[in-house]
């Protein structure tokens, strides 16, 4: 990869991110190998900053690049049809005994060879970037077999080597049961999502660990032992969640100290007080919430008044939330969830690197920090969330380097 040039961000208006306040102060921004050094007003620019070549903001407003922390890019085939069914009224239940629904997508995933799961994720991943999205999550869960889950994992970090972002990959493979381990959750967990989380970590292909709890998936108790197994092994996990009922999974999710819990349409206050205090966020999935038409709002109010980190993200899979958009994102976030703007800005910067642990790293602009930049031809924050249909990315920076598709 290309080294990043010494670089001196100027005739910037800066939204940092670092708090509350989002409105944008006047001044430059200073990069060194890759690492913001400086943040403030030009008169405040240290001395040895002399000599960088200069990027000229033209009075744009500059915010950290964006975070896509919930994905499922990498898959095979499409639901398209099964659309057009629903919307022609055929049930969900009948679209999945014909074969539809997951069962469609693993069908259509196991069949693709690695090269054709980069291919097929390769313009989702675009999309995102055309955003201004420089560090994105993206999830296995759609191989259902050890040899499948690895073969997505290996195909995300390959993304990562083809375009300038940076990409963390996580284990799903507790996603659904196979039909073959039909009424058998127990064994699917033992002999495939357990042995595979071992071998996707010895081969370096896994950041994180997640399963979906719910009453069609599995139970808290049910995925105790990948939690277990996932913190023998060191690595973070976190949980779908609460989102078609109250199993309590977020809060099982908490006790083992979560990144985060998704969805969350049905967590109570109990649950946001759990997340709040293990320092889980909650990351809110309005794709999904649209694209099944559901009418429990996730519980904003007391996920603030608990004191949680809320995040948004895409959600973008096949079936319930084919979503390449993380500004389309935020506007639902706003006009769905009722969240504010300061809210859904830092929902995708700042709380979305916590929820994949990467707050040390990347999310606002501070020196120290990744140079993740993006700049927006826009007169105030608010525009990234009012718009639709209105994508205003100047450039895009990503560790320094800008990024071009």
């Amino acid at each position: 990869m290309r080294s990043a040039p010494n670089t001196l961000f100027t005739n910037a208006r800066i939204s940092a991110m670092t708090g509350g306040d989002i409105a944008p102060v006047s001044g430059v921004l200073a990069v060194r190998d890759g690492r913001i050094t400086y943040v403030g007003p030009e008169d405040g620019l240290p001395p040895d900053c002399a000599g960088f070549e200069t990027v000229d903001c033209g009075g744009r407003l500059v915010t950290p690049s964006l975070i896509d922390c919930h994905t499922h890019i990498v898959y095979g085939g499409s639901r398209a049809k099964e659309f057009e069914m629903r919307l022609e009224g055929v049930p969900y239940e009948e679209i999945a005994r014909a074969g539809g629904g997951i069962v469609s997508t693993v069908s259509a995933t196991n069949a693709l060879s690695e090269d054709d799961l980069v291919e097929t994720a390769l313009p989702r991943l675009d999309a995102l970037i055309a955003e201004g999205v420089a560090t994105i999550e993206i999830k296995s869960g759609y191989g259902l077999n050890v040899e499948a889950e690895l073969k997505m994992l290996r195909a995300a970090r390959r993304l990562a080597a083809l375009r300038p972002v940076r990409i963390k990959t996580t284990w799903l493979a507790a996603h659904a049961t196979p039909p073959e381990y039909g009424g058998r959750n127990g064994d699917y967990i033992a002999e495939v999502v357990l042995p595979g989380l071992e071998v996707a970590h010895a081969q370096g292909l896994v950041d994180a660990v997640d399963a979906f709890c719910e009453g069609i998936a599995f139970s808290p108790d049910e995925l105790k032992p990948v939690f277990e197994k996932a913190t023998a092994l060191g690595l973070p996990v976190k949980l779908h969640a609460e989102q078609l009922s109250n199993l309590h999974g977020a809060e099982m999710a908490a006790s083992f100290g979560a990144l985060s819990a998704d969805h969350l349409e049905y967590l109570d206050a109990a649950g946001a007080k759990a997340m709040a205090e293990a320092g889980s966020v909650a990351v809110l999935l309005p794709g999904a919430f649209y694209t099944l038409k559901e009418k429990q709002l996730p519980p904003v109010a007391a996920l603030r008044e608990a004191g949680a980190k809320i995040a948004l993200a895409t959600d973008c899979n096949p079936g319930t939330s084919p979503l390449t958009s993380l500004l389309l994102t935020m506007n639902m976030g706003a006009t769905l969830f009722g969240l504010t703007v300061s809210e859904c800005l830092a929902g995708v910067t700042r709380n979305a690197a916590v929820a994949l642990g990467l707050s040390e790293e990347t999310g606002t602009l501070e020196a120290g920090k990744a140079a993740d930049i993006a700049i927006w031809d826009i007169d105030a924050p608010a525009e990234l969330v009012y718009r639709i249909g209105f994508n205003p990315l100047d450039r895009l920076y990503a560790e320094g380097r800008e990024v071009r598709l």
